[in-house]
């Protein structure tokens, strides 16, 4: 429950709940393997990418606010260079829709198995997200993809450098956006 409560990111709440396992072993090969994939499984079972080609294929100087969709001061504040890189600042609503009820819904049969105290240990934690998945009739990644995160992070980094100038140009801070007013009030007396 109190995982559930918690406002981490989507992924970080799965491995939350594999973080509880009976032979959780933090320096495991397992552990470290399951930790830099879970966020992949998660988006290829949403979308068909993994959080690099997501971040790669939309990342683009010449689309409205870059491709992002949100980003850290959305809507009126500027994009940051730290924003592009984020796969979720790309996904469409529906998309982080269903990635929010696929992670609940998971979360929902974890605290069943936890109030009916049946011990899961890592293995078991992972095999359960890839039966889930498979459950949900969603594709498991198989691989690691087909873009790196160095790759993706270089390619959106790159593309903001580009929009950077654009988004400045036309940057409207609130100050401006206050002045404007009133000086159109002053118009209009």
């Amino acid at each position: 429950r109190e995982i559930r409560l918690s406002e981490r990111k989507f992924y970080q709440k799965i491995t939350d709940i594999y973080a509880t396992a009976v032979d959780y072993d933090a320096t495991a090969t397992a552990t470290k393997r399951f930790f830099a994939t879970v966020q992949n499984k998660l988006h290829w079972a949403i979308h068909g990418q993994t959080a690099a080609e997501v971040v790669y294929n939309r990342a683009d100087a010449d689309k409205k606010n870059m491709g992002l969709t949100t980003w850290k001061d959305a809507p009126q504040g500027k994009i940051q260079k730290f924003d592009v890189s984020v796969a979720k600042n790309y996904l469409a609503e529906s998309e982080m829709a269903q990635l929010s009820r696929l992670v609940n819904a998971y979360l929902d049969i974890a605290e069943d198995m936890a109030q009916r105290n049946i011990p899961v240990t890592m293995a078991d934690w992972e095999e359960r997200l890839n039966r889930f998945i498979t459950a949900t009739d969603r594709d498991i990644l198989q691989d690691a993809g087909k873009v790196t995160a160095e790759i993706a992070k270089a390619h959106a980094e790159s593309e903001f450098e580009k929009y950077r100038i654009v988004q400045d140009r036309l940057y409207q801070s609130d100050f401006d956006r206050l002045m404007n007013a009133s000086e159109n009030k002053g118009e209009k007396a």
